[in-house]
Formats: C-alpha cells, sequence, structure tokens
C-alpha cells in the first residue's frame, strides 16, 4: 500500500473515530455523572492528541486535537438540545396556561437576565416539569400563553415555535463537519511535512555523496575534477559550487560546468 493511500485511510478512520466520539458522548450525557465524562472526554482529548499528531507528523496535531475536542463539545451541546426540542415536539401537549409567578432563574447570572415563569392550567393544577424559562419581561403574571408541556414532568415548557429543532440540527452538522474538516486539513499538512522531510534528507545525501565525491576524486591531466551532476538531482550547480570552494577547489570559467580545479 503506497504511502498517499495510507494517510488517507487514516484520515478516515480518525474521522469516523471522532463522529463515533461524537455520538458516544451525545448517548452518554445526562445518563452518568459529570465526573465519569470529564475523565472520558479527558481520555478522548488525550488519544486524539496522538492520533492527530502522528497524522500531522509534527506538534500542530495537538492544536488540533484541542479544536476538534472543543468542537465535539459543541456538537454533543447542540445535539442534547435538539433531542429535548424534538421530544418535546414528538410527545409535548399544546396547551393554554396562565402564569402565576416569575422568579431569577438560580442558574443564571444576573447580567443574564434569565427568569423562570411557574404556569398553571386553566383548572388551577400547576403544569408539571421544570418551570418555562424566559428573558425577563417575556411573560407577566397573569398573562395567558400557549405552550408544549411535558406530560412526563422531565422536559421545560416552551412556546411552540421555541421547540423547532431545526437550528440545533444544523449546529451539530456544522460542528461535525468541522471536526471531520480539521482531520483532513490535518492529514494534508502531513502529507506535506512529510514530503518536505523526505526532499532535505535527499537533498542532504546527495550533498554528501557529492562533498564525498569532490574530495575523494583524481584531477586530470590538466589539473580538473569533474563529476555528473545526473547523479545529484537535487543539488544546484550554485551549491554545488559551494561544496567545491569548502574542499579547496575553484570553479571553471565555464557557465554551468561541474568541472573544478584543484
Amino acid at each position: 500500500m503506497s504511502r498517499g493511500r495510507h494517510r488517507i485511510l487514516s484520515a478516515i478512520g480518525v474521522g469516523c473515530y471522532a463522529l463515533a466520539a461524537i455520538v458516544g458522548f451525545f448517548l452518554l450525557a445526562g445518563h452518568h455523572g459529570s465526573g465519569l465524562l470529564v475523565s472520558l472526554w479527558v481520555a478522548h482529548g488525550v488519544l486524539l492528541a496522538v492520533l492527530l499528531t502522528k497524522l500531522a507528523a509534527d506538534e500542530t496535531g495537538l492544536s488540533a486535537a484541542l479544536v476538534v475536542v472543543g468542537a465535539s463539545l459543541v456538537a454533543v451541546y447542540f445535539a442534547d438540545l435538539a433531542r429535548d426540542d424534538l421530544t418535546l415536539e414528538r410527545r409535548g401537549e399544546r396547551i393554554t396556561a396562565t402564569v402565576v409567578r416569575e422568579w431569577l432563574a438560580p442558574d443564571q447570572g444576573r447580567e443574564v437576565d434569565t427568569y423562570d415563569y411557574a404556569l398553571a392550567r386553566r383548572d388551577g393544577t400547576r403544569v408539571r416539569g421544570p418551570a418555562l424559562q424566559a428573558r425577563s419581561g417575556a411573560f407577566a403574571v397573569g398573562q395567558t400563553i400557549t405552550v408544549l408541556a411535558d406530560p412526563e414532568g422531565v422536559l421545560r415548557p416552551r412556546a411552540p415555535g421555541d421547540a423547532d429543532a431545526t437550528g440545533t440540527v444544523l449546529g451539530v452538522g456544522a460542528f461535525a463537519s468541522l471536526v471531520l474538516g480539521i482531520v483532513a486539513a490535518t492529514a494534508r499538512r502531513g502529507a506535506i511535512v512529510v514530503r518536505q522531510r523526505e526532499e532535505r534528507a535527499r537533498l542532504a545525501e546527495q550533498e554528501h555523496i557529492l562533498r564525498e565525491a569532490l574530495r575523494t576524486a583524481s584531477a586530470d591531466v590538466h589539473g580538473f575534477v569533474e563529476v555528473h551532476p545526473g547523479h545529484y538531482p537535487d543539488v544546484s550547480h550554485r551549491r554545488a559550487a559551494g561544496i567545491a570552494g569548502e574542499l579547496g577547489l575553484a570553479p571553471t570559467d565555464e557557465p554551468g560546468s561541474w568541472r573544478f580545479r584543484r
């Protein structure tokens, strides 16, 4: 298998792993403690750093791994939001409710200005589940509004238009695409780095061989040492003249000639 094809397959494998990790963390979200999830994210980041560093062939793989982990986190966050929206769209009950109380959301800073709104049905019973959450001033106590309420009381009630999952699904797709794009760019950079490294190594080897040839070659009757440029395709004539000068040889007056005078 050629090296280029192997790199392409490696990039595909890393990309598939990154997408599978997003799906896995999405499935784990909400079902396990934060301690386990943090440990898994750290392990995921370390593994990505190893894979992408190998793919990039230099230290830029570490930066790529950090960006991939960050994009994956956002993708999982959007996927979790989309799951709630889709669930509420599927099983939500459209009801008319009255705002009976409002208070500053305890999990929000005052600068965010987000409030919780307690709702009651027409018969006076409280709407099950967490309170409706919206910006300050969105609703007034005593106002009658239409919401989608979760019959199981797990999800927050929302206004019908707010439960549209299209935006969050597009967000998941965008960040998942970003992950794949970073992996592809890393693989491309790795191919360039490896090619440049091989070119430098090949040039260094040819210069070494040329140096030895000039040092050990016998001069002809006119005192000239001649080498064949075809043996050193990556070495320029100017560089060859420089190497010859380092060995005490002088170039001839013939332009482009690979003959040097002792």
